[in-house]
């Protein structure tokens, strides 16, 4: 885990585990405790995610939607995808054959500086531009945390 004081990347699943009862306590207190951190980024992409996920497995309603979207806007970075996002997000897709989203969510993590990226889709471990992809929801030994 990166320290508290550190910059991290929170793609939308971890967000999803904390925002949702999912049935699975132990991911839910992980994503929980990760969103505790000082320093989080997000993408629009992410927040977009996060946003239909909700609308959809927990019937939110527009006028919570909009005060979770200015809440992420106010409380978090969020990283733009812009040109040079979107250039980056073509030579991650080249070089290690991400899937263009998942190239636009480390793209984005790398542009705001994270040292981590907490992903429950990408692989775990992996480093890329000197930030390592980590699934805080798996122990080392690839189990589901207890």
């Amino acid at each position: 885990m990166v320290g508290p004081d550190r910059c991290c990347f929170v793609d939308t699943n971890i967000w999803l585990y904390a925002f949702v009862d999912s049935g699975e306590p132990a991911k839910s207190a992980r994503a929980k405790a990760i969103l505790q951190r000082s320093s989080i980024a997000v993408s629009p992409q992410v927040v977009t995610e996060v946003c239909v996920n909700l609308i959809k497995k927990a019937q939110f309603p527009e006028p919570e939607v909009r005060r979770l979207v200015t809440a992420f806007y106010h409380r978090y970075t969020v990283v733009a995808a812009d040109l040079e996002v979107q250039i980056e997000a073509s030579m991650l897709r080249e070089a290690h054959s991400f899937s263009f989203w998942d190239s636009l969510i480390v793209a984005s993590a790398l542009a705001a500086g994270a040292d981590v990226l907490y992903s429950e889709d990408m692989q775990d471990g992996l480093e890329v531009g000197g930030m390592r992809i980590l699934n805080p929801l798996v122990s080392k030994s690839g189990n589901p945390n207890p």
